[in-house]
């Protein structure tokens, strides 16, 4: 547990035991040096002998392992004697030299031990302090894997609050009630409520569970505690349920305060449904947590807010009340949800007074909360690459397209055929489009590879959908088979191309989804065949129950004739307006891009007036020659905006 509390320097308490350290080794040397020096003065056995012979040593002390001594001119001597030499006394006596016996040194018993043991004990020192660092750097040591991960959030900058967080005000006010209990309980409890347990977050990627929990954080003014799912899980069992009950501790001692675990669903998958027995590390960490969320001993004062974008994975005890007593979702925003987002991020922005936030809103249809952040982002860089003070409505619109559909790939080159054979495949789809009265508004339309696609039509609804009727999935199906039909019809049926690729993909899951999931077959019936996979919002896979042989031809059936339908449907359009067909495809070779009511003003009068031609001049559309293309992304799938790409 990192605990961000004042509990001095860290660099100071670094400092202090590194300087101990330093200070023992120094003072390890000079009693090495101390004794070192006792041996200062030390003569050969065979020069004592000699300087006794001529009269210059003064006394002696005679030791079994030592003679000390003076000469006479006060310097001192030691030597080393020859064992058992007994002629020593006498040659000492000779010369009248003054000399006495030598009890043998006693040794310091303490001194001895200390001077051994001190490299050991500085060794021990330096592991000690290194593996005390190394636990509270994030409880990894070898005595640390217990430790809980959860950091103290202390934001003094970048203060996240409420009033950052915008359209999810469903959620929000969920969450506030939470902030206002942590902050006087006692209006609350007085009428016999208590506090929540657990408030869980559930939403697609990117809609602002992780933003509101950071503004709960800034709101309550209590210790807020925040860990990822994964940080409790480990290799070795035994150690996620260590860390949660580490985590509830410290939580305890700085109750009242919240903990914010994040992708709950790394960890709270459901039990029995592993690989491993019952015993596996995911479900004692998970057994644990329910523990201490809701067991014997109750955890008073302490809030549990988690965020998944996978509730339908999670086990079902985790999500009863008493454990998270509330689920808030946080949906993907509606038309005023995006423009108070957009109204959040423009605040630093410097803004051109043509910018229309509820324009922009209304273009960006199924858009959460990051990708709003996104095309503001990429508005402000687009404007400085150009060099302007201010970013305006165009480079929001430019953001867009590039945002949606991908950045212009400026470095490929398309042969004329090529081109004219996309040109044509985009004018198919937008005449189906335009000929399907179930079929959303045309946006964009244009040649410009992007992405991974060679051109691409782009639709926008007019309002936000939360549900898709029959007659728009087949007005969707019929303007998916556009651009191949005006291949077929236009080039022959040898020179149809693969652009259609992601068309097909797209018609073929749509078509299959209304067969076994939606209901939408008279011979099957409003029967599910189709069982969703892990996922949320209609992410992940699918897969087909068991079903006989018969039934499993009968939906491949029903999806074929889905499609084929479609196809005639899509032939008959383009046959009866083929006329209008070639003068949007030249159109399209002409001018590249064309947005909607460029689209109509072509089908309708044949001309195409644009605002930056000379006045009052009405360009008939005609042929020109290939250019360089510039680029972006295709997308692919029941989308909203939907696009079509070659």
């Amino acid at each position: 547990m990192n605990d961000d509390q004042p509990n001095g320097n860290p660099w100071m308490r670094s400092l202090l035991v590194w300087g101990g350290i330093f200070l023992a080794l120094f003072f390890a040397v000079s009693l090495f040096s101390a004794r070192t020096d006792t041996n200062s003065g030390q003569i050969q056995y065979s020069d004592f002998r000699a300087k006794v012979a001529d009269g210059s040593v003064a006394d002696a002390q005679v030791g079994e392992s030592k003679i000390t001594g003076h000469f006479k001119d006060g310097d001192a001597f030691s030597t080393i004697p020859i064992p058992n030499d007994t002629t020593l006394p006498q040659l000492l006596q000779t010369n009248g030299v003054r000399y006495a016996g030598k009890a043998a040194d006693e040794p310091n018993l303490l001194l001895y031990i200390l001077v051994q043991a001190l490299p050991f004990l500085l060794i021990l020192g330096v592991a000690f302090f290194a593996l005390k660092q190394v636990q509270k750097g994030g409880g990894s040591g070898a005595m640390g894997f217990g430790k809980s991960k959860a950091k103290l959030l202390t934001e003094r900058q970048g203060r996240v609050t409420f009033a950052d967080v915008a359209g999810i005000d469903e959620a929000r006010e969920e969450l506030e009630e939470i902030v206002e209990f942590l902050r006087d309980p006692g209006r609350f409890s007085k009428l016999g409520g208590q506090i929540p347990k657990g408030a869980l977050l559930v939403g697609s990627p990117g809609t602002g569970k992780t933003l509101l929990a950071r503004a709960i954080a800034g709101e309550a003014g209590v210790p807020f505690f925040t860990i990822s799912g994964s940080d409790f899980v480990e290799m070795f069992v035994g150690v996620g349920a260590s860390r949660v009950r580490d985590m509830f501790e410290q939580a305890k001692k700085n109750a009242p305060c919240i903990v914010f675990i994040d992708e709950i669903d790394a960890v709270g998958r459901h039990r029995g449904h592993g690989l491993g027995n019952s015993n596996d590390e995911r479900e004692q960490t998970l057994n644990q947590l329910l523990v201490e969320m809701d067991g014997f001993e109750a955890n008073e004062g302490i809030i549990i807010i988690a965020a998944t974008n996978r509730p339908d994975v999670l086990d079902p005890a985790l999500l009863r009340p008493g454990r998270f007593d509330r689920q808030v979702v946080v949906p993907i925003p509606d038309i005023d949800g995006r423009e108070k987002i957009l109204a959040v991020h423009m605040k630093k922005v410097p803004l051109a007074p043509d910018v229309a936030p509820r324009v922009i809103a209304r273009g960006t249809p199924g858009f959460s909360g990051a990708d709003l952040a996104n095309l503001v982002n990429e508005a402000a860089l687009l404007a400085a690459r150009r060099n302007k003070r201010l970013v305006a409505m165009r480079e929001f619109e430019d953001a867009k397209d590039k945002v949606m559909m991908g950045a212009e790939r400026r470095s490929m080159v398309m042969t004329e055929d090529e081109k004219k054979m996309t040109a044509y495949h985009e004018a198919g789809h937008a005449i189906v489009s335009v000929n399907e009265a179930a079929s959303d508004p045309i946006h964009k339309a244009t040649i410009i590879p992007r992405g991974r696609a060679l051109g691409m039509v782009m639709r926008l609804p007019e309002r936000d959908s939360y549900s898709y009727h029959r007659d728009k999935m087949l007005a969707n199906l019929s303007v998916s088979m556009g651009g191949r039909v005006a291949e077929e019809l236009i080039f022959g049926y040898d020179k149809v191309s693969s652009g259609a690729s992601g068309d097909i993909q797209y018609a073929t899951s749509l078509a299959r989804n209304m067969v076994t999931k939606w209901g939408m077959s008279d011979k099957l019936g409003p029967l599910q065949y189709e069982d969703q996979q892990d996922g949320y919002l209609g992410m992940g896979g699918s897969q087909r129950l068991m079903m006989s042989d018969e039934t499993n031809k009968l939906i491949d059936s029903e999806i074929r004739t889905l499609i084929d339908n479609a196809h005639v449907r899509a032939t008959e359009i383009i046959k009866v307006n083929e006329d209008k067909l070639h003068s949007l495809a030249k159109a399209m070779l002409e001018f590249e891009t064309l947005s909607g009511e460029d689209i109509r003003e072509i089908l309708e009068t044949g001309t195409l007036n644009r605002p930056d031609e000379p006045s009052g001049t009405a360009r008939p559309v005609a042929v020109r020659g290939a250019t360089v293309p510039r680029s972006g992304k295709r997308f692919i799938g029941d989308t909203s905006p939907t696009p079509q790409g070659a």
